[in-house]
């Protein structure tokens, strides 16, 4: 048995997987609010204490964690939450030897990597080259993204940071934003941009711009609880508010120039691929061109950047059985590397 956990700063999916003939399996899986909690232990702790899970615990060989955060030498900080984590008190607490904490999106890339062809929409098919580099980007709370590297026969996902990169606009319009944006923080990332509160700060500088009218029922939504950045993007698929979208118009246009910028870096030939819990609930704006034409977009660089395939991951639980095959990967002996046949 593996203990996983797919940590952001919205909710904790945790679960408890067994290993069948390469397969795993969920047994038992619960998900918290996060801000409900004051630390990441007193979640895993909950889970462990429920009914179905409690019977399993003596069995469990291992765990692993993907945390959204810097991991750096099994410490994390994690950005969006008051937490602070640590893999030697969780060891402690759980009483695992086995204990690992990764990157959100690094356990990602291990799940990207043992999912099913029908778990993908492809946005370009490319011209996949079989040994080539990969790049993953994912926005939600937050705005992850890593690379996915081969060498020896083996696929290395490597995280990094990249989300809190400078935010770079394109034309006069994010220019705008961009000032906007300054306004209200001295360093403006991507990541305020593209992520569930950087969807509600697009909408926002449209809105406080007079590019746009706010529709009246937008606030009462909001105020009876419902996620902004939800409510804006069910408005603007069902074409309910203009202004809704447009918000998220520039959104996907921005999502796909910040995924282009992140395959160009990594070259990479061997697909791109488009995670988070956003993509899939925008999936009818992501396949309607508009991020294509921005990842494509890069000069000189076009005819590289058409031969590279776009997928949308499609599994919402990717993270999750990624950190499970992380784990397992540690419990065989290995570096944290798998092979892949993607």
């Amino acid at each position: 048995m593996i203990l996983a956990g797919d940590v952001g700063g919205t909710k904790c999916n945790l679960a408890i997987f067994d290993v069948v003939d390469d397969r795993f399996l969920p047994i038992e899986e619960a998900t918290f609010p996060s801000r409900d909690f004051q630390t990441f232990e007193e979640v895993v702790l909950r889970f462990l204490e429920l009914d179905g899970v409690s019977r399993l615990r003596a069995a469990v060989r291992g765990a692993a964690f993907g945390i959204a955060g810097p991991v750096v030498r099994g410490r994390v900080k994690t950005p969006n939450l008051p937490w602070t984590i640590e893999v030697d008190a969780l060891q402690n607490r759980l009483q695992q030897q086995s204990v690992d904490l990764i990157n959100d999106l690094e356990a990602t890339g291990y799940g990207v990597l043992i999912l099913e062809s029908h778990e993908f929409q492809t946005l370009n098919k490319g011209e996949k080259d079989p040994q080539g580099h990969m790049a993953l980007v994912a926005a939600g709370t937050g705005l992850g993204e890593a690379l996915l590297v081969r060498g020896e026969g083996k696929v290395y996902p490597v995280p990094s940071e990249g989300g809190h990169s400078d935010f770079a606009p394109r034309n006069e319009l994010e220019l705008d934003l961009l000032r906007y944006l300054l306004e209200l923080w001295p360093h403006v990332s991507y990541e305020r941009v593209l992520s569930g509160p950087g969807l509600l700060n697009i909408y926002n500088f449209l809105k406080d711009s007079e590019l746009g009218q706010e529709t009246p029922w937008f606030q009462e939504k909001v105020a009876a609880g419902e996620d902004p950045a939800a409510v804006i993007s069910t408005a603007a698929l069902r074409e309910e508010c203009p202004l809704c979208v447009q918000a998220l118009d520039i959104f996907s246009s921005i999502y796909g120039a910040e995924a282009g910028n992140l395959a160009l870096k990594v070259k990479a030939v061997g697909g791109t691929f488009v995670g988070g819990g956003i993509a899939p609930k925008i999936l009818p704006k992501l396949c309607d061109g508009t991020f294509l034409k921005a990842f494509l977009d890069k000069g000189r660089m076009e005819p590289l950047m058409r031969s590279m395939p776009v997928q949308v991951v499609l599994n919402p639980k990717t993270a999750l059985f990624g950190a499970a095959s992380f784990a397992r990967v540690r419990l065989e002996g290995a570096e944290g590397t798998r092979t892949g046949d993607r």
